[in-house]
C-alpha cells in the first residue's frame, strides 16, 4: 500500500480529481467525511496515517467523485441558509442561488405575524426549513410528489428541531390542506427537456423529475401559477425560481393568470433567477 498519511492521501486524491474546479477542496471534503474531521485537523496532523479501511473507503469515494457523482450525494450533506441538510439521490441538491428565494420571501413576511406559507416541491425541505428557522411564528406547509423526498425533508426537520413545518405528499397545490396561504414559494423543475446541461455537471445523478417537467421547461410553473390563485389569501405573494432565460416567459404566464406587481430578480451571477407576483383579487381575512 502506498504512503497513506493524511497529506499523501489528499495529494493523490487531488490528482485524481484534477479535472474538477477545486480538486484539493473536494479531496479534503471527502476525507473529512470518512474521518469525521474538519479541514483544520488536516493542517494540524498531516502526517497521521489512515487505517486500511479508511484508505479503501476514501479511495472508493474519490473514484465515484471522479466519475461525476455529486459531492453532496457522496457525503449525504449540503449546507443551505446555514442549515446542515441531509440529501440523497431522491432529492435535488440545494443550490446557493436558491437562497435568493428565501431572502425575498423573508423580506415579505413580517417577523411578528403568524402567516401560513406553502413550499411546493420541497425536496430536501431546504426552502421550507430555512423559512421556518427564520420565522418561528409562521406555519410552513411543504409538499412533494415523491414520498422518498418527503422522508428526507421530514428527517431534516426533526434533526433541526423545526416543529412549525407540516409535510404533504402530492402535486403542487393539490396536496395542500383546503385553506388560504399568505405566501407560496416554489423551486419547481424548469429546465428544458433538450437542455444540454442535463447531461453534465452532475445533473445526470439528480432526480430528473426535479430538474425538468419536459418540453420547454415551463409546465410546472404554468400549473403552479394557475393553482396558486385558489390558495393565496389576497394580497398574497407567489415566488418562483426559474431558469436564467425564462424571466420574460414567467412574467407573461403570471400576467395572463391575473397576478399583479410582477417583478424578476437576478442572482449574484447576474442571471434572472426569481420572479414574484401578488394575487390581489378575491375575498378572505387573515
Amino acid at each position: 500500500m502506498p504512503d497513506c498519511t493524511i497529506e499523501a492521501a489528499i495529494k493523490r486524491a487531488a490528482q485524481t480529481l484534477r479535472e474538477l474546479g477545486s480538486p484539493r477542496l473536494e479531496a479534503e471534503s471527502l476525507l473529512g467525511y470518512v474521518l469525521d474531521k474538519n479541514r483544520a485537523y488536516f493542517r494540524t496532523w498531516p502526517e497521521r496515517a489512515l487505517t486500511d479501511a479508511q484508505w479503501k473507503r476514501f479511495g472508493e469515494l474519490v473514484e465515484k467523485r471522479a466519475q461525476g457523482v455529486p459531492l453532496a450525494y457522496l457525503t449525504g450533506q449540503r449546507e443551505f441558509w446555514s442549515l446542515d441538510l441531509h440529501v440523497t439521490p431522491a432529492t435535488l441538491i440545494p443550490r446557493p442561488e436558491t437562497e435568493l428565494l428565501v431572502e425575498k420571501a423573508l423580506a415579505r413576511i413580517p417577523p411578528e405575524r403568524h402567516w401560513h406559507i406553502a413550499d411546493l416541491g420541497t425536496g430536501s425541505g431546504a426552502i421550507a426549513l430555512a423559512l421556518a428557522s427564520e420565522r418561528s411564528r409562521c406555519h410552513l406547509h411543504a409538499t412533494d410528489l415523491s414520498s422518498a423526498a418527503l422522508a428526507v425533508a421530514q428527517d431534516n426537520a426533526q434533526r433541526l428541531q423545526l416543529s412549525n413545518v407540516q409535510f404533504y405528499q402530492g402535486s403542487w397545490c393539490k396536496a395542500l390542506p383546503p385553506q388560504r396561504f399568505h405566501l407560496i414559494v416554489s423551486n419547481p423543475p424548469y429546465v428544458s427537456e433538450h437542455d444540454p446541461h442535463l447531461l453534465d455537471d452532475g445533473l445526470p445523478f439528480e432526480p430528473r423529475s426535479a430538474l425538468t417537467p419536459g418540453g420547454d421547461g415551463l409546465a410546472a410553473i404554468r400549473a403552479i401559477s394557475r393553482q396558486a390563485r385558489s390558495f393565496l389569501q389576497p394580497p398574497g405573494w407567489l415566488l418562483l425560481e426559474h431558469g436564467y432565460d425564462q424571466g420574460e416567459a414567467v412574467r407573461s404566464i403570471l400576467s395572463r393568470d391575473g397576478y399583479q406587481n410582477i417583478r424578476t430578480y437576478e442572482d449574484l451571477a447576474g442571471n434572472s433567477r426569481l420572479t414574484l407576483a401578488q394575487h390581489q383579487h378575491g375575498s378572505g381575512t387573515e
